[in-house]
């Protein structure tokens, strides 16, 4: 008996299911080294806190945490939820230093990036607040997980390259 063909859909469906169990480790893993870093080089982060926040150096700590936390708790079925949900909120609330990065010279100076590299940045803010709302939910649509996957290579390569 010839063995059986597999329909389109049902091989997009197992592509799509994979890459979203990838794109869970590989930012769990990624949420949880950066927030790392964030103790381990403060200074670095503190460089993109825009000026008139209070605290710089303890909104990079309490960020890092953060990071840490999400970056964990992603891991695990029970807790993915409030990880991803977490992220999303974690992603808008740090958008503003993307902004402030892609805007001034002075820190861009200070993390050696060009403008253009940090406007290149932006989107990819997007990208991952959508991968968060992926992840949020054990069922998605066949679209979004189409397009969940096709979001999360390039995401993660461009970060990757950094």
């Amino acid at each position: 008996m010839p063995p059986r063909e597999t329909k389109p859909q049902e091989w997009i469906h197992r592509f799509t299911k994979a890459t979203r169990m990838l794109s869970i480790w590989s930012l769990g893993m990624m949420y949880t080294v950066v927030g790392f870093r964030h103790f381990s080089d403060p200074n670095f982060f503190t460089q993109i806190v825009p000026p008139g926040l209070p605290f710089p150096k303890e909104l990079v700590f309490f960020t890092g945490g953060w990071e840490i936390f999400n970056g964990t708790l992603l891991f695990f079925n029970k807790t993915r939820k409030m990880a991803a949900i977490s992220t999303a909120i974690l992603l808008v609330t740090v958008f503003p230093a993307n902004i402030y990065l892609a805007l001034y010279e002075t820190p861009q100076l200070a993390l050696d990036v060009t403008q253009a590299q940090a406007l290149r940045r932006l989107p990819f803010q997007f990208t991952l607040l959508f991968l968060a709302c992926w992840h949020s939910r054990q069922e998605n649509t066949f679209n979004k997980n189409v397009l969940g996957s096709l979001l999360f290579y390039p995401t993660v390569a461009y970060f990757l390259s950094l």
